[in-house]
């Protein structure tokens, strides 16, 4: 497994007492391979991403990345596993402005201290992957909303990640742009072997994705394949 969440419980100060958000949830994701978690809001499913990020400690459970697990790394040791392991790609691009596609993602590879020649290299094949070859040198608001998503998922691979996390990424699209957003997604997973975790409200992309967990008040039910929901 390329990313597991073990027994995880995660609470909240609530006044007086705590809010449970996560109740011993486990969760199995296989490189290669997508996970759907689906839920009402307030259910856990940002809580499972965070998690899952390395961005908030869980009170009890382990995570394991890669097989290495998480309890007890430093800080700066969290930030570089996020760093070389983990990609996000969060429901809105937040692109900078002043830079071109191919420099939203080289600039992720030179902050992890390759050469400016290689970031290059690596963001216009991801780039070229996503079908944004041609539009290397474009701004983000010379680029459509759904391209400018597309630039968010390369970028969100420029580390070469095992864990990709998914948080609502065609929330601000069409359905025709959404979905094509998702197939986008569901190609990379296959091609770059990435444990994908997808959050989505919108049902019907879970006909992509390999396995479906639901959550409610905090509770996993195991995932379950996609062919049999």
């Amino acid at each position: 497994m390329s990313l597991t969440l073990t027994d995880i419980t995660l609470t909240y100060p609530d006044g007086d007492t705590r809010l449970t958000a996560l109740d011993r949830v486990t969760l199995d994701v296989p490189r290669g391979t997508m996970t759907a978690v689906i839920g009402p809001s307030g259910s856990g499913k940002s809580s499972i991403l965070a998690v899952a990020a390395t961005l908030i400690t869980p009170d009890s459970g382990t995570v394991t990345i890669d097989g290495t697990t998480t309890t007890g790394m430093s800080r700066g040791a969290l930030t570089d596993l996020r760093r070389h392991k983990i990609g996000i790609i969060f429901q809105q691009p937040n692109l900078l402005p002043a830079l071109t596609a191919a420099e939203q993602l080289q600039v992720i590879d030179q902050i992890s201290g390759h050469k400016p020649a290689k970031a290059r290299h690596r963001a216009l094949e991801l780039l070229d992957a996503v079908g944004l070859a041609d539009l290397a040198g474009r701004r983000p608001h010379q680029l459509s909303g759904g391209q400018r998503q597309r630039v968010n998922i390369a970028r969100a691979l420029m580390n070469n990640p095992t864990v990709l996390l998914v948080d609502e990424p065609t929330s601000a699209l069409d359905h025709d742009r959404g979905a094509a957003v998702i197939d986008l997604i569901t190609r990379l997973t296959h091609q770059q072997a990435t444990a994908t975790v997808l959050v989505t409200h919108d049902r019907s992309h879970l006909t992509a994705v390999d396995h479906i967990a639901r959550i409610h008040d905090g509770r996993l039910q195991p995932a379950a394949s996609a062919s049999l929901t």
